[in-house]
């Protein structure tokens, strides 16, 4: 009886202590000291929100941080379910990764549901992360039966660098009280507005190419847990009240039935919701599933229920905006609307827990592909390049035993067959994450409709520049990987020494050697030296160029070695065939003194790629030059002017024209990416010019019926769609290339080849074709004999058009090394004392 009576004590205590910490459990409002939707909240005050749960109720909120932003704020992760789930969280983790066969054993549960709630990928989409904090909350308050058989996993903010500076402008910005007025500063964001992260990056468009660190972090955690559901909270123009699942068409071919099925359960329980509420949405249309490096397509070909939820607001609404229905947008309907599906999410996940486990099992079961296996060959750098991006997502890979190998040939664009070797990279189906493996490398894209919401060809060999056959049979792997160690040495006798330039690693190597004033030449011809052979842009460094540089054979070999770069020292300058070390056809490299154009007019998002670039990759000074201040910069204190795409007719206009010919003629490089072409096509002084394909004078009758408008509107687009140029590789812009680049294609422009002495780097034939994705028939027709690279000189200088972007979201690597070359090799011939 004393032992009853002291266990029963001790029990009534644990429970007065819990029940008495609960109690000190704020609300968002509360513990905030404001109402929530009056103001935005700093991400910390979010962050401390969290902890501030978290230590309230420790048994049943678990926090993870998972990284650090570029601006250094934490990236953290909440597990909230029950006291017992919480205790079992590793078992249940480890469970499910069992399930979907990437753990080996058997699983001893598979009752639990887990749901990944993601908010404010995109910063000014901040309301997500105000209803993240009220989503916690409910949970925590009024659902707690939901919890007995579901993990829920919220990211209150994928996105901290912009959602602050979103949340920062507005505080300091807004009147008070707030004006609806749709015209009021507080609606109107400056560029580059909040909605991308600090290398203004759309986060949302990178959750396979991994290039940020945000999504680097995030990938390492997401992979250890492989949800069953997951969300991607958004907002949408002020006029659209609120999107839910199921998505619209094109959905991917491998997303199975249930996938499909579920989407609309979740979708009709939502709207059971909103229905009572008098609120309206929309389902079924513009948000399709498609390209793989969403925030619900991503986690959809990992085998969950990938979502997008878009409510009403953007960075234009602010706490209040007046739509242009007359109704007013409130934060506080915003913060409702995105909290209320959160909480059906976990309803319908905690009704369906089982169901969700056993279809999430059958998704990774893969065997009935038409490619089993995938056998890249290329350079080494390029096959690295792959395998780094492949373990961020833990796919599995090998190396072939050697053999022929037949199937469908990427560069033929046809049936063919390599002779593989032991360096040849193999990606086979026949592994758990099969489905996420043939949407990365199928040769095609199959589209189910050609209206889509972002592109529509993405082919990873074609992306890294690798030789590729697609195999219907299963390639057996290697045992053995074969590895070359890097083995450099100084030679203090060598007369120098030369590395081969393929890559744009290599170009990471030559910025390193230029910031320590080391001169360094390349070759425009191929050589032939000490029996071994170099081609067109290899970099030779040149003792008696470096003769003050005290320590120049271990500042060679430093950097050689810490980019994993090979050094071939040679003993003499005297070639066996091709020119000799000082030839005029071995050029000095400028140590380029680069601009490149920001600010209002610019496409962030292409400046933030090029500024990423520099900066994380290339490692190479830029100064950025606001386009405020253009027209009173001097473009004389610059080698280089970079202008990313976007519309600068306020700054280019004949006056700023002219400086810029100006500047150019006495020795200056203009490199104008995409867009920015539209500043000098057809001007005085420019040969760019617009591909007129037909100027004959056309019927402007319009008989197309309003329905089909948009339909047939599509004609004229082109939804990221792959090409086969043909490549003057002879020029020092297409160093490091073969005769022939597959480019990523995002819109229709299209300009005249040249003629006289200028250069058309890389071009498009007579009738092009994609090779994968979507291009409307009257597009195609623009592009016959199209420029895609070319170069024009002016005086001295050159200006440098790239029609097509290569820093496009930063995952077309094998189009970096035409920037690289672009800004070292192109029109060198004038070294700056």
């Amino acid at each position: 009886m004393k032992h009853f009576l002291c266990s029963f004590i001790f029990l009534a205590f644990l429970s007065f202590a819990y029940n008495a910490n609960s109690q000190n459990f704020q609300s968002p409002s509360q513990f905030l000291g404001y109402d929530l939707g009056t103001q935005f909240s700093r991400h910390h005050q979010v962050v401390d929100y969290f902890k501030h749960v978290s230590k309230q109720l420790p048994n049943q909120v678990k926090l993870e941080n998972y990284g650090k932003t570029y601006e250094r704020r934490p990236l953290m992760v909440a597990y909230i379910s029950s006291e017992e789930n919480l205790k079992n969280l590793e078992t249940i983790r480890q469970n499910n990764l069992k399930n979907a066969l990437l753990n080996t054993g058997t699983p001893t549960n598979t009752d639990v549901a887990i749901v990944w709630l993601s908010y404010n990928v995109h910063g000014n989409e901040a309301s997500s992360t105000e209803a993240a904090m009220k989503t916690i909350y409910s949970l925590l308050t009024e659902k707690q039966d939901w919890l007995k058989n579901t993990v829920v996993i919220i990211d209150p903010c994928i996105n901290p660098d912009g959602r602050d500076r979103y949340a920062n402008w507005f505080n300091e910005t807004a009147s008070n009280p707030y004006s609806i007025n749709q015209q009021a500063s507080e609606h109107n964001e400056p560029w580059p507005g909040g909605r991308p992260n600090h290398y203004l990056f759309d986060l949302n468009r990178d959750w396979f190419w991994a290039t940020q660190i945000e999504s680097t972090s995030r990938l390492k955690l997401y992979n250890k847990w492989l949800p069953h559901i997951h969300v991607d909270f958004h907002e949408q123009g002020i006029n659209e009240p609120y999107y839910f699942a199921p998505a619209a068409e094109p959905f991917h071919e491998i997303i199975t039935n249930w996938q499909r099925n579920f989407q609309t359960q979740i979708g009709k329980n939502h709207a059971k919701y909103f229905d009572a509420a008098g609120w309206l949405y929309f389902t079924k249309e513009r948000f399709d599933l498609l390209y793989p490096s969403y925030g619900d397509t991503y986690p959809t070909y990992m085998g969950a229920i990938g979502m997008t939820y878009e409510q009403a607001g953007h960075g234009r609404a602010g706490l209040a905006i007046l739509n242009d229905e007359g109704d007013v947008l409130t934060l506080k309907d915003r913060i409702a609307h995105h909290t209320t599906t959160g909480l059906s999410t976990v309803e319908i996940a905690s009704k369906n827990a089982k169901k969700l486990n056993t279809e999430f099992k059958k998704f990774f079961g893969n065997s009935n592909f038409k490619y089993k296996s995938y056998v890249m060959q290329g350079h080494a750098d390029k096959i690295e390049s792959l395998k780094n991006l492949l373990d961020k997502h833990e796919i599995k890979y090998g190396f072939a035993k050697g053999g022929k190998v037949s199937g469908y040939n990427y560069n033929m664009t046809s049936q063919g067959q390599i002779n593989s070797t032991s360096k040849d990279l193999v990606v086979n189906t026949n592994q758990p994450k099969g489905k996420m493996v043939k949407v990365l490398f199928e040769p095609q894209t199959k589209l189910s409709d050609s209206i889509t919401y972002d592109i529509t060809a993405w082919g990873l060999p074609y992306a890294y520049g690798l030789n590729t056959i697609a195999s219907k049979n299963l390639v057996q792997l290697s045992s053995k990987q074969e590895t070359t160690n890097l083995k450099n040495t100084i030679s203090k006798t060598a007369t120098g020494y030369i590395v081969k330039w393929n890559h744009i690693k290599d170009a990471t190597f030559l910025a390193d050697l230029l910031k320590q004033n080391i001169k360094v030449r390349f070759t425009e011809k191929p050589l032939k030296t000490e029996n071994k052979s170099f081609n067109r842009g290899s970099l030779i460094i040149v003792r008696g160029d470096n003769k003050k540089i005290g320590d120049f054979d271990n500042i060679i070999l430093k950097s050689a070695n810490k980019y994993n770069r090979i050094l071939h020292a040679v003993q003499s300058g005297f070639s066996s065939s091709g020119p000799d070390f000082g030839s005029p056809e071995i050029k000095l490299i400028n140590k380029q003194k680069i601009a490149m154009l920001s600010g209002n007019g610019t496409s962030s998002l292409n400046y933030g790629a090029l500024w990423h670039f520099f900066e994380r990759q290339l490692h190479y000074p830029i100064t950025n030059l606001n386009t405020e201040q253009f027209t009173h910069t001097d473009l004389n204190k610059f080698n280089i002017l970079i202008i990313p795409n976007g519309n600068y007719r306020s700054i280019l206009n004949e006056k700023g024209l002219e400086k810029v010919k100006s500047w150019v003629t006495k020795g200056g490089k203009v490199i104008a990416i995409s867009g920015a072409l539209n500043a000098f096509a057809g001007k005085k002084g420019f040969k760019l010019k617009k591909n007129e394909t037909d100027k004959k004078k056309k019927d402007t009758t319009n008989l197309i019926p309003y329905a089909n408008r948009e339909r047939e509107s599509i004609k004229n687009l082109i939804s990221g769609a792959i090409f086969k140029t043909k490549v003057d590789n002879t020029h020092p812009m297409a160093f490091g290339y073969s005769n022939t680049y597959f480019t990523l294609k995002l819109g229709a422009s299209s300009y005249n080849l040249f003629g006289g002495n200028n250069y058309n780097i890389a071009y498009l034939n007579n009738k092009p074709a994609t090779i994968s994705g979507f291009a409307g028939s009257n597009t195609l027709k623009k592009l016959n004999n199209s420029l895609v690279f070319g170069e024009e000189r002016i005086g001295k200088g050159s200006m440098i058009y790239m029609v097509d972007d290569v820093m496009f979201r930063s995952f077309w690597e094998n189009g970096k090394l035409f920037l690289a070359n672009a800004i070292f090799f192109v029109n060198n011939n004038v070294f700056e004392l």
